[in-house]
């Protein structure tokens, strides 16, 4: 069957294997070439496309539940569920996202975005369903990148002791982002290099059942020798000593053998898990070849699978990756920690030039910084490069094992703010407000290449922890001043309206000043550098205003501008300069996010859509100026 004449997964049921074998090769086709405009994540959906031709055959969403790990690789998914026509709008404003929604389709039935959850999550919907009485199907797909996290653990051992009827299938590629790492990555490929693994498996078990057992003493022998020649010749037994039936390896670009297992485990009861392996990039050459480049991609020619986007300045990671080896090369004391992806946070070259000196510890955010902590007190100095978004999995960590410490751990938060693309789950705008109350903790923020580097200089030599938080965008070429702990910059005094900007937005700042000067304005405008400590001198500063107002790339509760009011309007102190004996604070306002999960869409769009960008702010300060005149007037004209 051809995709354009596929119209739900009722059409799946009726076609033999080499049917779906012609549909998913037309499925990949459509793929490479929508996302070749789109951008989104390729190569782990081009290897899932007969996994999930064979669960849709097998198995009936949304009455049967699937729940996909990450998401990264559900696009097979939405395709199959009636969404192929919205697939222009792949990741953008108002468009289809990247990732499984429960608004989004009765199909997806929990949403992802983040790794390992997917089987703790089934688990619920499984107990659900038994509390109900109901009978329908629970599957969770996890990659063996997945299967790095803590969670999934924690997942598989609550499943297994619960007994219930749920499918997991472990989608083997031997890749997350980048390639995988430790001890259960050695495990899983134990198994996919076994020799004559299914054949060894079925030999063993009936062997070890048919061994003679005479007297309880050589009873409790013989078990002890059945664990132990199990342990060693079944690598699958860590899954059936935690509770599941293990069912592997299976081809996982075979239709037919994969609608053989899925139908014989879809009768079994309690938990099971089937290992599949698959190919990352399949069916398109160049991600075959080059599977992490076209994890996440942007634009790309298919013909070469070259970017459409090129030349591009250095971004904030570029300009970070490339102090790190400069500092480290001069101070050995320097460590650098990754969580699955080097690439993605500009440790590679790290990786490549001090390879004793870098650790990637899987996704495993949690363990990154307490692991991270350990080696501040031995006497280096980590740095844990990390995506915004998912140092939120180790909160506890950085308030409990750094913080409380006071330990010397530098946290490069990339990804801060506002991401393109990525959506709800992916989205770095909790930073600052999450990180501030923590105390002991130093939080900066970069507004240019030069003032990043800067700031990487004075974290290494801090005793304390220090977070430095960036975008994914381009970092501005443009000189910095030395860091001083706590201080601010002030780029221009003003009169009467101040504007005070955090990070990458002091382009936009220095943009809506621009546009207040056209206006007749004279405004002060400052780079905070510093979130957390406040510049109390600069609060004290501000308080001398008419108006203060604030720019951020980040949430409005807990943000460095509510903070900052709070400490200006403490500075307002009684004076002997009116009638009443105290001065009036200044009128403040924050410009950042609201208390909201931001959607899909390109930075510019974000900041448009949450009037974030110069023209809707400089429109919003002239109102608010225009506005408090008014309210002055009307208030001298009535003699109060």
């Amino acid at each position: 069957m051809k995709l354009e004449n596929f119209r739900n997964t009722k059409d799946l049921k009726r076609l033999s294997p080499a049917a779906l074998e012609v549909l998913a090769a037309d499925i990949r086709k459509f793929l490479i070439h929508s996302l070749s405009d789109t951008g989104g994540h390729l190569a782990s959906n081009l290897g899932v496309v007969e996994l999930t031709l064979a669960l849709h055959t097998v198995f009936n969403t949304p009455h049967d539940k699937i729940v996909w790990d990450v998401g990264h690789q559900s696009y097979v998914h939405k395709i199959l569920t009636g969404r192929k026509d919205r697939f222009f709008s792949l990741r953008r404003l108002n468009g289809l996202s990247g990732f499984p929604k429960i608004h989004e389709s009765p199909h997806d039935s929990f949403g992802t975005g983040h790794s390992s959850t997917s089987i703790s999550a089934a688990l619920g919907l499984a107990i659900a369903r038994d509390l109900e009485a109901a009978t329908h199907r629970v599957v969770a797909v996890i990659g063996d990148g997945s299967m790095t996290g803590g969670l999934a653990y924690e997942g598989l051992n609550n499943a297994g002791r619960a007994n219930t009827d749920l499918l997991v299938i472990l989608n083997d590629n031997q890749m997350s982002i980048s390639k995988n790492v430790g001890a259960i990555s050695r495990h899983l490929n134990q198994i996919r290099t076994a020799s004559g693994y299914l054949g060894a498996k079925e030999d063993v078990h009936h062997i070890l059942d048919n061994l003679p057992i005479i007297g309880t003493p050589i009873s409790k022998g013989i078990r002890a020798v059945k664990d132990m020649v199990k342990h060693a010749v079944l690598p699958g037994v860590l899954f059936e000593e935690m509770g599941f039936k293990y069912i592997g390896l299976v081809n996982g670009h075979d239709i037919s053998a994969l609608l053989t297992v899925l139908r014989r485990v879809r009768g079994i009861k309690g938990p099971v898990l089937v290992h599949v392996l698959t190919k990352k990039g399949k069916g398109y050459n160049i991600a075959e070849r080059s599977p992490k480049n076209f994890h996440g991609v942007g634009t790309f020619c298919v013909h070469t699978g070259k970017p459409t986007v090129n030349g591009l300045p250095p971004s904030y990671t570029d300009v970070f990756s490339k102090h790190l080896c400069r500092r480290a090369a001069a101070d050995e004391r320097i460590v650098a920690i990754s969580a699955a992806m080097p690439d993605g946070v500009g440790l590679a070259k790290f990786k490549e030039r001090f390879p004793k000196r870098f650790f990637d510890v899987g996704i495993a955010e949690s363990h990154a910084v307490t692991f991270a902590a350990g080696l501040a007190r031995g006497g280096k100095r980590p740095v844990v490069a990390v995506y915004s978004s998912f140092l939120q999995r180790a909160y506890d960590q950085i308030l409990h094992d750094v913080a409380i410490q006071n330990l010397p751990v530098i946290f490069a938060i990339d990804h801060g703010g506002a991401v393109s693309g990525d959506g709800e789950t992916h989205q770095g705008v909790y930073d600052l407000s999450f990180l501030s109350h923590i105390p002991q903790m130093t939080i900066l923020a970069p507004s240019s290449g030069a003032e990043l580097a800067a700031m990487m200089d004075f974290a290494i030599s801090h005793d304390g922890p220090v977070a430095i938080r960036y975008p994914k965008d381009i970092a501005p070429d443009k000189p910095a001043a030395p860091i001083i702990y706590g201080r601010s910059e002030a780029l221009a005094k003003g009169k009467k309206i101040a504007i005070v900007a955090v990070g990458a937005m002091m382009d936009t700042a220095a943009a809506v000043v621009d546009k207040l000067k056209t206006n007749g304005h004279s405004p002060g405008l400052f780079n905070a550098r510093f979130v957390k400590p406040l510049d109390m001198d600069l609060a004290a500063q501000l308080a001398g205003y008419s108006y203060v107002f604030t720019i951020e790339d980040g949430v409005r509760l807990g943000g460095y501008g509510a903070r900052l009011q709070e400490a200006v309007v403490s500075a307002s102190a009684p004076v002997p300069v009116s009638t009443t004996g105290r001065k009036k604070p200044p009128l403040f306002h924050v410009f950042a996010f609201p208390d909201a999960f931001l959607e899909s869409g390109t930075r510019a769009e974000l900041f448009a859509r949450y009037k974030l960008d110069p023209d809707s702010i400089t429109k919003k300060i002239d109102i608010l100026i225009k506005e408090s005149n008014n309210a002055k007037q009307k208030k001298e004209k009535s003699g109060t």
